[in-house]
Protein backbone atom coordinates (compact mmCIF):
# COMPACT_ATOMS: atom_id res chain seq x y z
CA UNK A 1 0.00 0.00 0.00
CA UNK A 2 1.04 3.71 -0.85
CA UNK A 3 0.07 6.80 -0.62
CA UNK A 4 0.73 10.14 -1.86
CA UNK A 5 1.58 13.82 -0.25
CA UNK A 6 0.04 17.29 -1.85
CA UNK A 7 3.02 17.16 -3.90
CA UNK A 8 2.46 14.45 -5.44
CA UNK A 9 5.38 12.82 -4.32
CA UNK A 10 5.25 8.93 -3.42
CA UNK A 11 4.55 8.32 0.28
CA UNK A 12 5.94 6.00 3.05
CA UNK A 13 5.24 2.96 1.25
CA UNK A 14 8.02 3.55 -1.62
CA UNK A 15 10.19 6.45 -0.14
CA UNK A 16 13.90 6.15 -0.21
CA UNK A 17 15.89 7.99 1.92
CA UNK A 18 16.06 11.37 0.10
CA UNK A 19 12.78 11.75 -0.09
CA UNK A 20 12.25 11.20 3.63
CA UNK A 21 14.28 14.03 4.15
CA UNK A 22 12.27 16.04 1.92
CA UNK A 23 8.31 15.70 3.17
CA UNK A 24 10.37 16.13 6.82
CA UNK A 25 11.30 19.33 5.22
CA UNK A 26 7.71 19.88 4.42
CA UNK A 27 6.55 19.38 7.30
CA UNK A 28 8.95 21.49 9.36
CA UNK A 29 7.89 24.36 6.76
CA UNK A 30 4.53 23.78 7.42
CA UNK A 31 5.09 23.67 11.39
CA UNK A 32 6.37 27.22 10.95
CA UNK A 33 3.79 28.83 9.19
CA UNK A 34 1.29 26.84 11.85
CA UNK A 35 3.26 28.22 15.07
CA UNK A 36 3.23 31.80 15.97
CA UNK A 37 6.28 33.32 15.49
CA UNK A 38 7.78 30.84 12.67
CA UNK A 39 10.16 29.11 15.97
CA UNK A 40 11.00 26.21 13.18
CA UNK A 41 13.29 24.84 16.40
CA UNK A 42 11.41 25.49 19.46
CA UNK A 43 10.36 22.08 21.51
CA UNK A 44 6.83 22.18 20.05
CA UNK A 45 7.66 21.82 16.74
CA UNK A 46 9.87 18.69 17.67
CA UNK A 47 7.09 17.28 19.77
CA UNK A 48 5.15 17.44 16.82
CA UNK A 49 7.45 16.13 14.20
CA UNK A 50 8.11 12.90 16.42
CA UNK A 51 4.48 12.46 16.87
CA UNK A 52 3.84 12.44 12.99
CA UNK A 53 6.92 9.82 12.83
CA UNK A 54 5.52 7.62 15.53
CA UNK A 55 2.39 7.48 14.09
CA UNK A 56 3.77 6.62 10.52
CA UNK A 57 6.03 4.40 12.02
CA UNK A 58 3.20 2.39 13.77
CA UNK A 59 0.77 2.59 11.24
CA UNK A 60 1.59 -0.29 9.12
CA UNK A 61 2.88 -3.74 9.82
CA UNK A 62 4.27 -7.03 8.01
CA UNK A 63 2.75 -10.86 8.08
CA UNK A 64 5.23 -13.42 7.36
CA UNK A 65 3.60 -15.59 4.30
CA UNK A 66 3.04 -18.67 6.44
CA UNK A 67 0.72 -16.48 8.36
CA UNK A 68 -2.47 -14.14 9.03
CA UNK A 69 -3.02 -11.21 10.97
CA UNK A 70 -5.77 -10.75 13.31
CA UNK A 71 -7.15 -7.27 13.59
CA UNK A 72 -9.11 -6.18 16.60
CA UNK A 73 -10.00 -2.46 16.71
CA UNK A 74 -10.60 -1.23 20.40
CA UNK A 75 -10.35 -4.50 21.73
CA UNK A 76 -13.13 -6.26 19.60
CA UNK A 77 -12.39 -8.92 16.63
CA UNK A 78 -12.29 -6.91 13.05
CA UNK A 79 -10.97 -9.26 10.55
CA UNK A 80 -8.00 -11.00 9.14
CA UNK A 81 -5.11 -10.41 7.15
CA UNK A 82 -3.70 -12.21 4.50
CA UNK A 83 0.16 -12.23 4.04
CA UNK A 84 2.20 -9.02 3.25
CA UNK A 85 2.39 -5.46 3.96
CA UNK A 86 -0.82 -3.66 5.47
CA UNK A 87 -1.31 -0.62 7.25
CA UNK A 88 -3.91 -0.13 10.49
CA UNK A 89 -4.86 2.48 12.97
CA UNK A 90 -2.08 3.58 15.07
CA UNK A 91 -1.63 3.95 18.78
CA UNK A 92 -3.79 1.19 20.02
CA UNK A 93 -6.79 1.63 17.94
CA UNK A 94 -5.45 -1.02 15.95
CA UNK A 95 -3.67 -4.43 17.04
CA UNK A 96 -2.19 -7.14 15.08
CA UNK A 97 -1.76 -10.61 16.55
CA UNK A 98 0.30 -12.65 13.67
CA UNK A 99 -0.77 -16.25 13.83
CA UNK A 100 1.09 -19.02 12.06
CA UNK A 101 -1.87 -21.11 10.29
CA UNK A 102 0.60 -22.71 7.44
CA UNK A 103 2.92 -23.84 9.87
CA UNK A 104 2.86 -27.30 11.58
CA UNK A 105 3.81 -27.16 15.15
CA UNK A 106 4.30 -29.48 17.76
CA UNK A 107 4.32 -30.44 21.46
CA UNK A 108 6.81 -32.85 23.13
CA UNK A 109 5.74 -35.11 26.16
CA UNK A 110 8.32 -36.61 28.54
CA UNK A 111 11.33 -35.10 26.75
CA UNK A 112 11.76 -31.67 24.80
CA UNK A 113 14.06 -30.10 22.02
CA UNK A 114 16.91 -27.93 23.06
CA UNK A 115 16.56 -24.28 22.00
CA UNK A 116 12.34 -24.11 21.57
CA UNK A 117 11.13 -20.74 21.49
CA UNK A 118 7.85 -21.95 22.27
CA UNK A 119 7.34 -22.19 25.61
CA UNK A 120 4.59 -24.70 25.48
CA UNK A 121 6.49 -27.03 23.01
CA UNK A 122 8.95 -28.60 26.19
CA UNK A 123 7.46 -29.94 29.21
CA UNK A 124 7.87 -28.10 32.39
CA UNK A 125 8.02 -31.96 34.24
CA UNK A 126 9.09 -34.45 31.83
CA UNK A 127 9.22 -37.04 34.41
CA UNK A 128 6.60 -36.48 35.28
CA UNK A 129 4.36 -36.16 32.23
CA UNK A 130 5.41 -39.79 31.21
CA UNK A 131 5.24 -41.89 34.54
CA UNK A 132 1.97 -44.02 33.74
CA UNK A 133 0.14 -46.61 35.17
CA UNK A 134 -1.48 -49.55 32.43
CA UNK A 135 -3.98 -51.63 32.67
CA UNK A 136 -2.23 -54.38 34.87
CA UNK A 137 -1.56 -51.81 37.26
CA UNK A 138 2.54 -51.68 36.03
CA UNK A 139 4.13 -48.19 35.22
CA UNK A 140 5.30 -47.15 32.01
CA UNK A 141 7.82 -43.96 31.16
CA UNK A 142 5.45 -43.00 28.01
CA UNK A 143 7.02 -40.29 25.78
CA UNK A 144 5.30 -38.47 22.59
CA UNK A 145 4.97 -35.99 19.95
CA UNK A 146 1.29 -34.44 19.14
CA UNK A 147 1.82 -32.31 15.95
CA UNK A 148 -0.74 -29.59 14.79
CA UNK A 149 -1.92 -26.80 13.30
CA UNK A 150 -3.75 -23.35 13.84
CA UNK A 151 -7.29 -24.23 11.87
CA UNK A 152 -9.29 -21.21 13.00
CA UNK A 153 -7.01 -18.25 14.01
CA UNK A 154 -10.01 -16.44 15.56
CA UNK A 155 -11.19 -19.36 18.44
CA UNK A 156 -7.29 -19.99 18.34
CA UNK A 157 -7.52 -16.53 20.26
CA UNK A 158 -10.40 -15.91 21.84
CA UNK A 159 -12.55 -19.16 22.65
CA UNK A 160 -9.79 -20.48 25.38
CA UNK A 161 -6.95 -18.82 27.30
CA UNK A 162 -4.08 -20.34 26.24
CA UNK A 163 -4.97 -22.54 24.08
CA UNK A 164 -1.49 -24.55 23.96
CA UNK A 165 -1.38 -24.71 27.61
CA UNK A 166 -4.61 -26.18 27.40
CA UNK A 167 -3.66 -28.74 24.70
CA UNK A 168 -1.25 -29.83 27.14
CA UNK A 169 -3.34 -30.82 29.32
CA UNK A 170 -5.79 -32.13 27.31
CA UNK A 171 -3.15 -34.48 25.46
CA UNK A 172 -1.69 -35.32 28.64
CA UNK A 173 -5.18 -36.19 29.87
CA UNK A 174 -6.09 -38.64 26.92
CA UNK A 175 -2.80 -40.42 26.97
CA UNK A 176 -3.25 -41.25 30.15
CA UNK A 177 -6.65 -42.76 29.48
CA UNK A 178 -5.93 -44.79 26.26
CA UNK A 179 -2.39 -46.10 28.12
CA UNK A 180 -4.36 -47.29 30.74
CA UNK A 181 -7.03 -49.19 28.98
CA UNK A 182 -3.82 -51.72 28.11
CA UNK A 183 -1.42 -53.71 29.50
CA UNK A 184 2.11 -52.88 29.96
CA UNK A 185 2.99 -55.49 27.46
CA UNK A 186 0.95 -54.19 24.61
CA UNK A 187 2.14 -50.27 25.46
CA UNK A 188 6.04 -51.46 24.92
CA UNK A 189 5.17 -53.88 22.14
CA UNK A 190 2.35 -54.58 20.09
CA UNK A 191 -0.11 -51.96 21.10
CA UNK A 192 1.64 -48.86 19.97
CA UNK A 193 -0.26 -47.97 16.02
CA UNK A 194 -3.43 -48.36 18.20
CA UNK A 195 -2.68 -46.36 20.54
CA UNK A 196 -1.59 -43.69 18.23
CA UNK A 197 -4.56 -43.41 16.33
CA UNK A 198 -6.98 -43.92 19.31
CA UNK A 199 -5.64 -40.83 21.44
CA UNK A 200 -5.38 -38.57 18.04
CA UNK A 201 -8.98 -39.43 17.61
CA UNK A 202 -9.98 -38.50 21.17
CA UNK A 203 -7.85 -35.22 21.16
CA UNK A 204 -9.13 -34.27 18.22
CA UNK A 205 -12.64 -34.88 19.65
CA UNK A 206 -12.11 -32.69 22.88
CA UNK A 207 -10.08 -30.00 20.50
CA UNK A 208 -13.93 -29.69 18.85
CA UNK A 209 -15.52 -29.28 21.58
CA UNK A 210 -13.60 -26.69 23.42
CA UNK A 211 -13.78 -24.74 20.45
CA UNK A 212 -10.17 -24.80 20.43
CA UNK A 213 -9.21 -23.69 16.43
CA UNK A 214 -6.91 -26.44 16.45
CA UNK A 215 -6.41 -29.56 13.81
CA UNK A 216 -4.16 -31.97 15.35
CA UNK A 217 -2.12 -34.00 12.53
CA UNK A 218 -0.63 -36.40 14.11
CA UNK A 219 0.13 -38.39 17.44
CA UNK A 220 3.16 -40.32 17.59
CA UNK A 221 4.81 -42.47 20.32
CA UNK A 222 8.67 -42.11 21.02
CA UNK A 223 10.33 -43.92 23.84
CA UNK A 224 8.09 -46.44 25.81
CA UNK A 225 10.14 -48.05 28.89
CA UNK A 226 9.93 -49.47 31.91
CA UNK A 227 10.73 -47.54 35.27
CA UNK A 228 14.11 -47.53 36.15
CA UNK A 229 14.10 -49.74 39.07
CA UNK A 230 12.35 -52.64 37.28
CA UNK A 231 14.21 -51.93 33.88
CA UNK A 232 16.88 -54.90 33.96
CA UNK A 233 13.84 -57.68 35.06
CA UNK A 234 11.53 -56.31 32.56
CA UNK A 235 14.56 -56.64 29.30
CA UNK A 236 15.10 -60.28 30.45
CA UNK A 237 11.20 -60.82 30.42
CA UNK A 238 11.09 -59.40 26.77
CA UNK A 239 14.23 -61.65 25.79
CA UNK A 240 12.63 -64.79 27.06
CA UNK A 241 9.43 -63.93 25.43
CA UNK A 242 11.75 -63.89 22.00
CA UNK A 243 13.03 -66.63 22.68
CA UNK A 244 9.87 -68.44 23.17
CA UNK A 245 8.40 -66.64 19.72
CA UNK A 246 11.66 -67.83 17.83
CA UNK A 247 11.34 -71.71 19.16
CA UNK A 248 7.45 -71.43 18.14
CA UNK A 249 8.50 -69.86 14.75
CA UNK A 250 11.44 -72.97 14.41
CA UNK A 251 8.93 -75.23 15.10
CA UNK A 252 6.09 -74.06 13.00
CA UNK A 253 8.77 -73.96 10.07
CA UNK A 254 9.74 -77.70 11.13
CA UNK A 255 5.34 -78.60 11.18
CA UNK A 256 4.88 -76.78 7.69
CA UNK A 257 7.81 -79.24 6.40
CA UNK A 258 7.03 -82.85 7.69
CA UNK A 259 3.28 -82.31 7.34
CA UNK A 260 2.90 -81.66 4.20
CA UNK A 261 5.60 -83.99 3.17
CA UNK A 262 3.66 -87.18 4.94
CA UNK A 263 0.19 -85.86 3.59
CA UNK A 264 1.40 -86.04 -0.03
CA UNK A 265 2.76 -89.78 1.18
CA UNK A 266 -0.65 -90.38 2.47
CA UNK A 267 -2.42 -89.59 -0.84
CA UNK A 268 -0.08 -91.56 -2.64
CA UNK A 269 -0.16 -94.49 -0.90
CA UNK A 270 -3.82 -94.32 -1.14
CA UNK A 271 -3.96 -93.98 -4.92
CA UNK A 272 -2.18 -96.94 -5.13
CA UNK A 273 -4.39 -98.77 -2.65
CA UNK A 274 -7.18 -97.38 -4.37
CA UNK A 275 -5.03 -98.84 -7.92
CA UNK A 276 -4.75 -101.67 -6.64
CA UNK A 277 -8.17 -102.50 -5.57
CA UNK A 278 -9.81 -101.70 -8.99
CA UNK A 279 -6.93 -104.04 -10.70
CA UNK A 280 -7.91 -106.61 -8.13
CA UNK A 281 -12.38 -105.89 -8.92
CA UNK A 282 -11.16 -105.99 -12.81
CA UNK A 283 -8.94 -109.25 -12.94
CA UNK A 284 -11.86 -111.11 -10.34
CA UNK A 285 -14.76 -109.86 -12.79
CA UNK A 286 -12.63 -111.09 -16.03
CA UNK A 287 -11.69 -114.29 -14.51
CA UNK A 288 -15.76 -114.73 -13.70
CA UNK A 289 -16.40 -114.00 -17.28
CA UNK A 290 -13.72 -116.19 -18.98
CA UNK A 291 -15.22 -119.31 -16.21
CA UNK A 292 -19.11 -118.27 -17.72
CA UNK A 293 -18.16 -118.13 -20.97
CA UNK A 294 -16.42 -121.35 -20.42
CA UNK A 295 -19.34 -123.15 -18.94
CA UNK A 296 -21.30 -122.31 -21.58
CA UNK A 297 -19.48 -123.63 -24.05
CA UNK A 298 -19.03 -126.78 -22.00
CA UNK A 299 -22.88 -127.12 -21.46
CA UNK A 300 -23.18 -127.18 -24.88
CA UNK A 301 -20.27 -130.12 -25.90
CA UNK A 302 -18.94 -131.62 -22.42
CA UNK A 303 -16.55 -133.85 -23.88
CA UNK A 304 -15.16 -132.03 -26.88
CA UNK A 305 -14.46 -129.14 -24.76
CA UNK A 306 -13.35 -131.49 -21.51
CA UNK A 307 -10.39 -132.67 -24.53
CA UNK A 308 -9.85 -129.18 -26.21
CA UNK A 309 -9.43 -128.15 -21.90
CA UNK A 310 -7.02 -131.04 -21.20
CA UNK A 311 -5.15 -130.74 -24.46
CA UNK A 312 -4.95 -126.25 -24.06
CA UNK A 313 -3.46 -127.57 -20.37
CA UNK A 314 -0.52 -130.18 -21.48
CA UNK A 315 0.45 -127.21 -24.01
CA UNK A 316 1.19 -124.85 -21.83
CA UNK A 317 2.51 -127.40 -18.66
CA UNK A 318 4.99 -130.00 -21.03
CA UNK A 319 7.26 -126.98 -22.27
CA UNK A 320 7.97 -126.59 -18.98
CA UNK A 321 9.20 -130.29 -17.40
CA UNK A 322 12.63 -131.22 -18.05
CA UNK A 323 12.13 -134.81 -18.12
CA UNK A 324 8.94 -136.60 -19.31
CA UNK A 325 8.04 -140.12 -19.09
CA UNK A 326 4.83 -141.42 -20.93
CA UNK A 327 3.20 -144.13 -19.78
CA UNK A 328 0.56 -146.30 -21.43
CA UNK A 329 -2.58 -147.39 -20.00
CA UNK A 330 -2.09 -150.86 -21.33
CA UNK A 331 1.45 -151.72 -20.87
CA UNK A 332 2.53 -153.79 -18.23
CA UNK A 333 5.65 -151.77 -17.70
CA UNK A 334 7.15 -148.05 -17.93
CA UNK A 335 8.41 -146.90 -21.31
CA UNK A 336 11.69 -145.66 -21.25
CA UNK A 337 12.76 -142.17 -20.87
CA UNK A 338 12.15 -139.68 -23.81
CA UNK A 339 14.70 -137.16 -24.19
CA UNK A 340 12.41 -135.09 -26.09
CA UNK A 341 13.87 -131.39 -25.43
CA UNK A 342 17.52 -132.51 -25.58
CA UNK A 343 19.28 -130.97 -28.74
CA UNK A 344 21.27 -133.18 -31.02
CA UNK A 345 24.46 -134.15 -29.48
CA UNK A 346 23.95 -133.13 -26.28
CA UNK A 347 24.78 -135.68 -23.88
CA UNK A 348 22.30 -137.79 -21.47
Amino acid sequence: MSWQNNNGRPGRGSMPGSELEDMIQQGQERIKRMIPGGGARGPGSIVIILLLLLTAWSAYYTVPSDSVAVIQRFGEYHKEVSPGLHFKFPFGIDTASIVPVKRQLKQEFGFGTPGAQDRFQRPTDGQRESVMVTGDLNSALVEWVVQYRVADPAKFLFEVRQPRGTLRHVSESVMREVVGDRTVDEVITIGRQEIEVEALAKMQALATKYDMGISIDQVQLKNINPPGPVQDSFNEVNQAQQEKEKLINEARRDYNKVIPLAEGEKDQRIREADGYRLKRINEAEGDASRFNALFEEYSKAPEVTRRRIYIETMQEILPGIQSKIIVDEQSQGILPLLNLDRQKGEKP
